[in-house]
């Protein structure tokens, strides 16, 4: 089991540095991944979820000292929700940065969760960037909660398809997602 692992992240990884997208299972439910900061990988994931360009998309990180790349000025309460959640919560930050065009909604806005999956997380750090992750479906399509749920149209349009968790049967849903203002005002976008 150990070695499977092992070989998945590597071979995700070779895709992910070559900026390919990845279909991988996420510390919520299975998603489009690549390299945040690819403008180009980026683009190819809203071509596979036909996806308006105006829809911005959501970023992993493994730590607080990543998260702090990529946004301006994070609020301190903001930090601390991050840290202290114990389910996945994704925040919306006022101003990103160092991140390719299309991550960030139109007024620079960013979702962003500090990931705690094994999986995950062991991209991330071997990678040493943030991953994109949105659901792996086309757009408007139910968001698939296991593997079995993905369409075939979808795992035909990636570069690499994980081999982790596919035969998991666990259900999880999409995070929560709140937003945390310059000033500290946290607003409740989904629950």
């Amino acid at each position: 089991m150990k070695s499977e692992f092992a070989d998945d992240i590597r071979d995700a990884l070779k895709v992910l540095r070559a900026g390919g997208v990845i279909l991988y299972p996420t510390d919520t439910i299975w998603g489009l991944g690549c390299d945040a900061t690819n403008a180009e990988a980026v683009r190819r994931i809203y071509d596979i979820k036909q996806r308006p360009a105006a829809r911005s998309l959501i970023v992993l990180v493994n730590s607080a000292g990543m998260l702090t790349r990529y946004v301006d000025h994070p609020p301190e309460v903001a930090l601390e929700m991050a840290e202290l959640a114990d389910a996945p919560l994704t925040i919306v930050y006022d101003r990103g940065r160092n991140l390719a065009e299309g991550v960030a909604s139109a007024d620079g806005s960013v979702g962003i969760r500090i990931c705690n999956d094994p999986f995950c997380d062991g991209l991330i750090t071997a990678l040493r960037k943030p991953l994109v992750s949105t659901s792996a479906n086309i757009s408007g399509a139910e968001a698939p909660a296991i593997f079995d749920e993905i369409s075939e149209e979808v795992k035909d349009a990636v570069d690499y398809v994980c081999l982790w968790k596919q035969d998991d049967r666990s259900r999880s849903k999409a995070s929560s997602v709140i937003k945390v203002s310059g000033n500290g005002v946290v607003k409740i976008l989904r629950g």
